[in-house]
């Protein structure tokens, strides 16, 4: 399949600025891949869907406020910095982008807060918007942390324009998030409730974790009309021994197994084995998937609604199946379902 399939237009009044009141009463809709019908629910009607012993994989990870705003040396320009990974902590040596680029080379240094204790200096590029940067900072390591998380405002994509507010903080966050390291949240997650969960549980659905740390990468722009071509950069992931037990325990039992987003879709399918079971994992992938493509261990996905020409949206293409998956976003489009982060939310059955 080419780029181009695709695109789609959206409305401008369809980008969810805002999260719903409840994180579990966004709008979903059900997409029934055998019998190829779609349903209208709320997004909490999920556990009408879910028996004992059925599972819901979930994505552990936690973002870090990874946005700064700092001012360049001499000439005080401000600049953003968006903190994507940490290369080195003893040196405190950091991969970010930069805006604007055009005004940062190599030796420049950049001042944070109001009392400028936090200082880095670039000392490489990596693209045209990509710096390598040094931290200074005159504390221990946990100290610097704290310093990044103090300075650093919550992640929130471009396309929403307003500005961050204190909410956003718990709000762009799962409640089942753990582990530190994303720079975006996995948005299929944020709809989960607590309220939801412990009914889940209570019904016997397990939830088994893994962890993938959501970079850039899953949001970067595909630039090739051929997609066998496009290369994703790699994020950072962990699939524990024991989440492996109770998936390969629900494939053997021939259950339903849920893929909360397409970062756990991708971890799953980043470490199959040869019989189709799941292996433990920990390290990197730069797993892509677009149609054709056959899926091992998920049978059953919950996903946002995506922005055209994703790589998002092409793993729900080749997953739903890409004329239905057309077919659902016309309705969506139809019916105004929110789209993108802080939007409502789709289940593949």
């Amino acid at each position: 399949m080419k780029l181009s399939h695709f695109n789609f237009e959206l409305p401008e009044e369809l980008l969810a600025e805002y999260p719903s009141e409840e994180r579990d009463e966004a709008r979903l809709m059900v997409l029934n891949r055998k019998e190829q019908t779609i349903e209208h629910k709320m997004f909490k009607d999920l556990i009408n869907y879910f028996d004992e012993d059925d599972i819901l994989v979930l994505n552990n990870t936690k973002v870090f406020p990874a946005r700064l705003y700092g001012n360049k040396e001499k000439t005080g320009a401000r600049i953003e910095v968006f903190l994507l990974r940490e290369l080195n902590p003893e040196t405190r040596l950091w991969d970010v982008l930069v805006d604007p680029a055009r005004k940062i080379r190599i030796g420049n240094k950049l001042y944070f807060g109001d009392d400028e204790t936090l200082v880095a200096e670039v000392i490489d590029n990596t693209t045209s918007r990509g710096r390598t940067l040094r931290f200074l900072y005159d504390g221990s390591y946990e100290e610097f942390r704290n310093k990044l998380t103090e300075l650093g405002e919550t992640p929130l994509p471009k396309y929403i324009k307003r500005e961050v507010q204190p909410e956003d903080a718990e709000r762009y966050q799962t409640i089942f998030a753990k582990e530190e390291g994303a720079v975006a949240a996995p948005t299929a997650g944020l709809h989960f409730s607590k309220h939801l969960l412990k009914r889940l549980e209570i019904k016997g659905v397990k939830f088994p974790e893994v962890t993938l740390h959501v970079g850039l990468g899953t949001f970067s722009a595909v630039e090739v009309e051929d997609l066998s071509k496009h290369k994703m950069d790699s994020e950072e992931m962990h699939i524990p021994e024991s989440s492996v037990e109770v998936i390969n325990d629900a494939i053997a039992k021939q259950k339903r197994i849920c893929a909360v987003g397409t970062t756990v879709m991708r971890a799953l399918e980043s470490s199959v084995s040869s019989k189709g079971t799941l292996n433990a994992y920990d390290g990197w992938t730069n797993k892509f998937v677009f149609p054709p493509y056959d899926f091992s261990i998920a049978n059953t996905m919950v996903t946002n609604f995506h922005t055209p020409k994703s790589t998002l949206l092409m793993m729900v293409s080749a997953f739903a199946g890409h004329e239905f998956t057309k077919k659902a976003y016309e309705e969506a489009i139809k019916e105004k379902y929110r789209f993108y982060t802080y939007g409502d939310a789709m289940l593949i059955i």
